[in-house]
């Protein structure tokens, strides 16, 4: 969305959209369908599916451009564009489409340098948190990478210190790279103020790389506690942000079938993102024991709302969130425990002396980010242009069959 929004702003001489078709290959869409869907899609987000009709405004414009990539026109149109630019740049900025390497290669023989973005390497290094398709998907968007990146876009410094060994297995030296971290959107009005009742977020897909289950069993322990001993206070609400993910049996079962659990943890889904800067920026603390992350955006976005931030001690969340967060061993169940009741504590020293460290702290600016993929992208150019093949003919004229 970001970079969407980002060249949408400039003339559109500077940039050309494309979208992939259901056969592989790239097309040329339409600049005034794409600032439509944009602009529904945030609508979407920002206030939920039925906010003006915005999704089913984005789902049209969605078919209009399926339909237009089917006649094939837009594949003409973006090779013949490649052909008359010669400082032409395929940018990808997402993993979905890099598994497949031979559309890239039809852009890059048209004429086109190729940059992606790479968000993480985790189905690789820790494939036991990804479903295994997507560890085989992954191997291919880096061997993609490896055989036809003329620059890479990583969100972070950990990113790159992951990506590069697996680079080089592949037999290539590192193209062009820029370490560029994401930035964060404030809301356009400051979130009003919740009632002061202390509670705490979980912000993120329910799946066991975001270690929900140390947060449920932290939570277990102290309804348990108060329970059990007279006078003991009950825990302080926790609230889940996100939807349910995969290989999440053990979490679900405690959330729909522990009995001390209800009332103090509760599943909010996905709730606009005008709802959800509103709840982070309210909380006593954003809790994230997260095993591995390519950056961590929840923590980052929970600074920025001036929101404590209990986190894993790992290096890229240590490197979004400086010395600002408090860090714990994600293992560490006892840790987390004693940490959250000092944070809702009245009074709370621990989340005071955080919240004095927070001034120090400065927010990811989307400005800073894209300095730094311009300056990657005028090296790219500099780079020699990729050999010009001709466009494979026929193009496909209808849709493909589904039997």
């Amino acid at each position: 969305m970001a970079y969407a929004k980002r060249w949408l702003g400039e003339p559109p001489a500077a940039c050309s959209f494309a979208a992939q078709s259901v056969w592989g290959w790239f097309g040329l869409v339409p600049r005034e369908l794409v600032a439509a869907l944009v602009s529904a899609l945030d609508l979407t987000w920002m206030h939920g599916p039925e906010a003006e009709g915005a999704l089913g405004r984005a789902r049209r414009i969605a078919a209009r451009l399926h339909a237009r990539l089917a006649g094939g026109a837009g594949r003409a149109a973006l090779h013949a564009e490649l052909e008359a630019h010669r400082h032409a740049v395929f940018l990808l900025v997402s993993h979905r489409s890099l598994e497949r390497g031979a559309p890239i290669a039809a852009l890059r023989r048209a004429g086109a340098r190729f940059v992606p973005l790479i968000h993480d390497l985790i189905p690789l290094t820790h494939p036991e948190y990804s479903r295994s398709r997507q560890v085989a998907h992954h191997a291919a968007r880096v061997a993609t990478t490896a055989a036809q990146a003329d620059g890479i876009i990583v969100n972070s410094a950990f990113t790159a210190s992951t990506l590069l060994p697996r680079l080089a297995r592949h037999g290539r030296a590192a193209p062009p790279l820029a370490i560029a971290p994401l930035g964060v959107d404030l809301p356009d009005t400051p979130p009003p103020l919740l009632p002061p009742e202390p509670y705490f977020v979980g912000l993120g897909t329910i799946e066991p790389r975001k270690n929900h289950l140390l947060l449920l069993h932290v939570w277990r322990e102290m309804a348990a506690r108060a329970s059990a001993l007279p006078g003991t206070p009950p825990p302080p609400k926790l609230l889940l942000l996100g939807r349910r993910g995969w290989e999440n049996e053990n979490v679900v079962d405690l959330l729909e079938r522990c009995e001390l659990l209800r009332g103090a943890v509760q599943e909010l889904g996905t709730p606009p993102d005008a709802e959800v800067a509103r709840l982070v920026a309210n909380a006593s603390a954003l809790l994230f024991p997260s095993f591995v992350e390519g950056y961590g955006l929840p923590v980052a976005e929970a600074l920025s709302l001036g929101t404590p931030v209990i986190c894993s001690d790992t290096a890229p969340l240590r490197e979004v969130g400086g010395d600002a967060p408090d860090y714990l061993d994600p293992l560490d169940g006892p840790a987390w425990m004693a940490r959250i009741e000092a944070y809702a504590a009245p009074d709370s020293g621990a989340r005071a002396a955080q919240c004095a460290r927070l001034r120090y702290w400065s927010r990811p600016l989307w400005s800073d980010h894209f300095d730094a993929v311009d300056s990657l992208l005028e090296q790219v150019v500099g780079l020699p242009r990729p050999a010009l093949q001709p466009l494979p003919h026929p193009l496909p004229n209808r849709e493909p069959s589904l039997a």
